[in-house]
């Protein structure tokens, strides 16, 4: 089935999406090393998932596309994290640009844009600015051909592989969000991310020098802005938390794989079993373990998204839905983080210095869950559980206080 020919298929189920995509995770798996080792960024592998259909995996079917769940989304996004954790954070701004779609009550910028990602689009991510405060600066200006777009965003993960990116801006001393074409000469995308972990994700710098922005192309404002804003926010850390059960996955694997291989261990004279050894056998178990309950949360946070889903079909907005799955997430990160954290650097436990051998690049599986963690700082959805909890303060209110009591 080719990712267009979708139209008239049944519903799929979990497995029959993963299938789908299996073989092409299983080519992405293959060089994973070899990408990390030479710092290459994944074009290619990108443009196996597009032709697979990863773009089109949560717009409904009436529109072109799988119509899978969130749930079903992040079963995808687990095993394609751990082929590589560096794949699934760089499309997450297609996921979320999806998601928000999916959610608007604008048809009309429903369906172009739907009809635009079939055709094979991919959409970045760029928000964040640099500077002494968490503020917009870039400006959109109209002239007599249209409106243009001046400025600068930092961590636009994933706009290097993409073809539209959705950005923001102010415009008459509004602020506004923007659909920008990549596909002109007044745009530059720079791979200048320098942290040590998730380096293939594109999260560098994206520059706007005039850039042409058709006046359709600003995202119509929803009348729950929100509580819309807010949940797509929480699906944005969802498909973080997917990451990093992909890399758990990633450190029961490549642990697995190192113990099998070897006849020695350390300290034991002639040839030994070490995958016969009970203390290794305990650390692989716990390995297994950390990685399954991250898993599981991330899956049990995903239903809460589902709900949302089928209630939006019946026609109706429930508060207390959007409420549950920003909680879930939240909950979850609290466990998620640490766990997977915990797995990547217990993995080392089970082959003493040979594991660090650069041919193997198992310290990226560290670095990875490490910098995916530094996201949104847990801290802070750590203080909105408590706060709800003792408060009944709904997380969708809570930024607002917290910028009250400055």
């Amino acid at each position: 089935m080719s990712a267009l020919d979708v139209g008239t298929a049944a519903l799929l189920g979990d497995e029959e999406i993963l299938e789908r995509f299996r073989p092409v995770f299983a080519r992405i798996a293959a060089g994973a090393v070899e990408r990390e080792q030479n710092r290459r960024l994944p074009f290619e592998e990108i443009g196996w998932l597009r032709e697979a259909g990863f773009g089109i995996l949560r717009i409904p079917r009436e529109y072109g596309g799988l119509g899978a769940t969130t749930s079903q989304l992040v079963r995808v996004l687990v095993e394609l994290g751990e082929a590589d954790s560096n794949l699934p954070q760089a499309l997450r701004g297609h996921c979320a640009f999806v998601e928000n779609r999916l959610r608007t009550t604008n048809e009309g910028s429903r369906r172009e844009w739907f009809d635009r990602i079939v055709a094979g689009a991919l959409i970045g991510n760029a928000q964040a600015e640099r500077g002494p405060e968490t503020a917009t600066t870039s400006v959109l200006e109209a002239d007599q051909d249209g409106l243009t777009l001046t400025g600068e965003k930092f961590y636009s993960t994933g706009t290097i592989f993409a073809d539209w990116v959705v950005t923001t801006a102010v415009i008459d001393g509004r602020h506004v969000s923007v659909m920008v074409s990549l596909d002109q000469p007044s745009v530059t995308r720079s791979d200048d991310w320098d942290g040590f972990g998730q380096r293939l994700t594109g999260s560098g710098t994206t520059r706007f020098d005039s850039a042409r922005v058709q006046e359709t192309h600003i995202l119509p404002v929803e009348d729950d802005e929100e509580r819309s804003s807010a949940s797509v926010t929480s699906f944005f850390q969802l498909v973080l938390l997917s990451t990093l059960s992909g890399i758990g996955r990633a450190v029961v694997r490549d642990a697995a794989e190192f113990v099998r291989g070897r006849t020695r261990t350390f300290g034991v004279p002639g040839t030994s079993s070490p995958k016969d050894d009970p203390l290794v056998q305990r650390v692989v178990g716990r390995l297994a373990s950390l990685a399954f309950s991250a898993e599981e949360l991330t899956l049990a946070a995903a239903l809460r998204f589902d709900a949302i889903d089928e209630a939006r079909k019946a026609g109706r907005v429930e508060d207390d839905l959007h409420t549950a799955a920003q909680m879930a997430v939240f909950k979850a990160q609290q466990i998620v983080l640490p766990a997977v954290i915990d797995a990547t650097s217990l993995l080392f436990e089970v082959g003493g210095a040979s594991a660090t051998s650069e041919n193997r690049r198992l310290d990226r599986h560290w670095r990875n869950a490490r910098t995916i963690a530094t996201h949104n700082p847990a801290i802070h959805r750590e203080r909105v559980i408590g706060d709800y909890v003792l408060n009944d303060v709904l997380p969708v209110n809570w930024w607002v206080k917290a910028a009250q009591s400055k």
